[in-house]
């Protein structure tokens, strides 16, 4: 906002600058035009013949004083091989001789410098000895604009030149325009920060309070109404919705640990009750049973809290976490390879990411045969890879795969899978870290499927 306020302030500016520079220069020609009409009929035919003219430093001239020359006569035009004339001046000054009845048959006008001239340099060159005058005080004369005018009249021969002197026009304006333009900015913009910040500030409080929200509902106080009228009213109406939802949670909390409680005491009763079962391979099938019930409730409430932890995050070396994981299937016989891994610290909540990888591992194992776990830090994230060499997924299915109750095999087969919760914990705790899963079908150099990987991504700040 700041920055687009300062652009069109500057644009403005600028073109303010602009017609106002016109003005002020096409002021300064005309002043210096009047002068030189003023000189050529003064001295030509004395003060008495000027009527209506304007006098050097009256009429529309505001600008610096003009000096000039005693007249000059030539057989020779003013103007050098290599000089402009200025032909809207060369106009004004023919109208102005028209209106006081001074024939002219042709005249010229060029503009140049002091230095530039011989007779105006030998004339400011005599005065300045005469008066020794100061060196720099003489440098600056010569620089100064020079106007000279040429006119040819129809009863005489040669050429009556008229020269006008007035210090150079080209800064005229620059230093009120750069006050001017500085005044404005501090005004204005130091206006526009200070309404900006008022309204900012408490935007800025209620988007971190938001963040806060999403990684731990209800885990600091309300925010403090402040700013103007209507961002009050929407921090206002974000408690009120934030308390809401914080209630729900509570409510779902209570609900879900009343149904581990009410499900897992009958089934712990059932396991004891199935001892009494002399049919061996029944009995297994019942246990199996009981314990694929007991692992489903478990993911469904670990799945249901993992949005409100309880334990706090601790600084953790994760590179040990990741290969103290992989040596718990190692122990167990099963084909999972530790690869390249770097020592990263963070904090983290140890207890959950371990479920996340073991859940990755056990997706790999089921459907890939193998597993291989590599660790790396990649910009400012930190990320697990977990590879298998299975058929992969399609890729219209990838993300609806981490979704509650989606399975590979849909055909529910406790052989190759459970409740199909086990890549929905896996994200839901890489979004508790603030992380990702990406899921990306690994391909061979023809194309082809070669197996699946698993990123694990989780921020290093």
């Amino acid at each position: 906002m700041l920055l687009a306020v300062a652009a069109a302030l500057l644009l403005v500016q600028g073109i303010g600058a602009i017609l106002v520079y016109r003005a002020q220069r096409e002021s300064y020609e005309v002043g210096m035009v009047n002068a030189a009409a003023f000189r050529l009929i003064a001295e030509t035919r004395g003060p008495g013949a000027l009527g209506r003219i304007a006098r050097p430093g009256r009429g529309p001239f505001a600008g610096p004083p003009l000096r000039g020359f005693p007249l000059a006569f030539s057989a020779a035009s003013p103007v050098g091989p290599r000089e402009v004339r200025d032909a809207r001046a060369e106009e004004r000054l023919e109208h102005i001789l028209a209106d006081q009845e001074f024939p002219a048959s042709e005249i010229v006008v060029v503009h140049r410098t002091v230095r530039t001239d011989p007779v105006a340099r030998r004339n400011v060159l005599r005065r300045a000895a005469e008066h020794n005058s100061d060196r720099l005080a003489v440098a600056e004369k010569l620089n100064d604009h020079l106007l000279v005018v040429g006119i040819r009249q129809p009863a005489k021969d040669g050429w009556t030149i008229a020269r006008v002197r007035s210090p150079r026009a080209v800064n005229l304006l620059l230093q009120p325009l750069l006050v001017q333009t500085l005044i404005i900015y501090l005004v204005l913009v130091g206006a526009v920060a200070l309404i900006l910040r008022r309204i900012t500030r408490p935007l800025a409080a209620l988007t971190r309070r938001v963040e806060q929200f999403a990684v731990a509902p209800g885990s600091v106080g309300q925010l403090a109404p402040s700013g103007p009228e209507d961002m009050q009213r929407l921090i206002v109406a974000h408690n009120a919705m934030e308390a809401r939802i914080v209630a729900m949670l509570d409510e779902k909390d209570v609900m879900l640990g009343a149904i581990g409680h009410d499900l897992k005491t009958p089934l712990s009763a059932l396991r004891v009750r199935i001892e009494s079962v002399e049919n061996d391979v029944e009995r297994g099938r019942m246990a199996s049973t009981i314990e694929d019930i007991v692992r489903t409730l478990d993911d469904i409430l670990s799945l249901a809290r993992v949005g409100r932890p309880s334990d706090p995050r601790e600084r953790t070396e994760l590179s040990a976490l990741v290969a103290s994981v992989v040596e718990e299937y190692e122990d167990m016989g099963d084909p999972v390879e530790l690869g390249d891994t770097q020592r990263l610290v963070l904090e983290l909540r140890s207890t959950w990411l371990r479920r996340a990888m073991r859940n990755l591992i056990d997706n790999a194992l089921r459907y890939g045969t193998r597993a291989r776990v590599t660790l790396a830090r990649e910009g400012g994230r930190a990320v697990i890879r977990v590879e298998d060499d299975g058929p992969g997924i399609p890729d219209d299915m990838i993300e609806g795969m981490m979704n509650a109750f989606v399975r590979g095999d849909p055909s529910r087969n406790s052989t190759t899978g459970g409740a199909g919760l086990g890549l929905a914990l896996a994200r839901a705790i890489a979004d508790q870290h603030g992380g990702a899963l990406v899921l990306a079908n690994r391909l061979s150099a023809a194309g082809t499927v070669e197996g699946l990987t698993a990123r694990l991504e989780i921020p290093l700040g």
